[in-house]
């Protein structure tokens, strides 16, 4: 006989809200381990009121949708789930409801965003290892405000908060390479915007989350974390760039899983978005996204295709266009365009664009261009004894590099 599957749904949801045990559960709950098994089991009983209550604030789903059967007479709060709860669910995230005593003043939101959009800043100049902290200290205060706060204000804060969290996040995807824990924060930033009611907010955060899998090689994880995310869009109004990004995203996610002939096709739609505009003003936040940034996805995209005549002449334009401040993108560009010679078979074009983004990478640090420079070191091994090759290791595993590389 099969063996029983138990209550599934308890430990779905256990698993995606980040509880990998029932132990690590239990310990949240402040109950026994052997309390979890038997809710995870065929016949889970039904909780006592007050852990019920905190099973779902932990859980961000009511007990009967955690495969919980309520006993005949008992009475059951069944509130109608929020849009952004749902949604949450379908991607495999939690959502944690709070309640506001109202102690701060209006201009609360105004001070906490100015640090937020000061933060927004300095992510382009500021060392990651420096930054991240800071993002972290600014949202722990975000969540002490966040219960202190109502109305308005309240909404603000919580703006400025999923804002904060999706920093953290970027530069704990892009430029610590930590998947795991940038899972984690993209939820804590999904959670500050449905507090706020913000879809755009909402929508750019579950198209971050569908980086993780994408580059993971998860294509069906990517495209249901779009389609979340393009449900939002829609709630908007969204603007042209936004869209536009959205299609950017999905294309480098499908590039990432093996299916350029897709990612063109978006990137394709995404030009054609930008090229008809629209009515509305791209959000504040948006600052990491505009048309040489879509160039750069094209650009990349090609040249995973093997077109590389044409990644060439586009990755050139995105590095003619590329302003000062786009130090980061630059050694991405660079990294690409190494790459387009290293498939080419011209090693020695290969290693003068891999140390140009060496260049640039000792000036601002980012992680994926190391990765692109890294990558075309493998594509030269054919090539490793050529004196061009040998100059680029003494650049790659350089002190400062090294160094560099190692701390971070």
């Amino acid at each position: 006989m099969a063996r029983p599957a138990g209550n599934t749904r308890l430990k779905s949801a256990r698993l995606a809200a980040g509880y990998p045990s029932q132990q690590a559960l239990a310990d949240a709950l402040g109950v026994g381990v052997r309390q979890v098994r038997r809710w995870e089991s065929d016949t889970p009983p039904w909780p006592h009121p007050e852990i019920g209550q905190a099973l779902t604030q932990l859980l961000g789903q009511e007990l009967t949708s955690l495969g919980f059967t309520p006993p005949s007479g008992a009475t059951v709060e069944r509130g109608r789930r929020s849009v952004l709860v749902a949604t949450a669910a379908a991607v495999g995230l939690a959502v944690v409801r709070t309640q506001a005593v109202a102690v701060q003043p209006a201009t609360a939101a105004d001070d906490y965003m100015s640090v937020t959009r000061s933060h927004r800043r300095l992510y382009w100049s500021v060392a990651p290892a420096t930054l991240h902290p800071a993002a972290l200290a600014h949202a722990t205060l975000g969540c002490q405000l966040l219960p202190e706060s109502a109305g308005q204000t309240r909404q603000r804060i919580a703006a400025a908060l999923a804002e904060t969290w999706l920093l953290a996040a970027r530069i704990e995807f892009f430029d610590m390479r930590d998947a795991d824990r940038a899972q984690q924060t993209l939820l804590r930033a999904l959670q500050a915007a449905g507090e706020a009611d913000d879809p755009l907010l909402g929508a750019a955060v579950l198209a971050h989350t569908a980086f993780i899998p994408g580059w993971a090689g998860d294509r069906e994880a990517a495209v249901e974390r779009m389609v979340a995310a393009r449900t939002y869009a829609r709630r908007g109004p969204a603007s042209a760039e936004l869209l536009a990004w959205l299609d950017a995203v999905e294309a480098e996610c499908e590039t990432r899983c093996g299916h350029t002939r897709t990612a063109l096709h978006l990137i394709g739609h995404a030009e054609d978005v930008l090229a008809a505009g629209s009515d509305h003003a791209s959000p504040e936040w948006l600052d990491w996204f505009y048309p040489v940034r879509l160039a750069a996805f094209k650009g990349n995209t090609q040249l995973k295709a093997g077109h590389l005549p044409q990644a060439r002449e586009t990755l050139h334009g995105v590095l003619d266009a590329l302003a000062p401040a786009d130090e980061k993108q630059t050694t991405v560009v660079l990294g690409d365009l190494a790459a387009v010679e290293a498939a080419s078979g011209d090693p020695e074009a290969a290693c003068r664009y891999a140390v140009r983004a060496l260049d640039q990478l000792e000036r601002t640090w980012y992680a994926m261009g190391m990765d692109r420079v890294r990558e075309v070191r493998r594509m030269l091994a054919p090539h490793q004894h050529e004196q061009c090759v040998r100059e680029l290791d003494d650049r790659l595993y350089g002190w400062s590099t090294t160094v560099s590389a190692l701390a971070r």
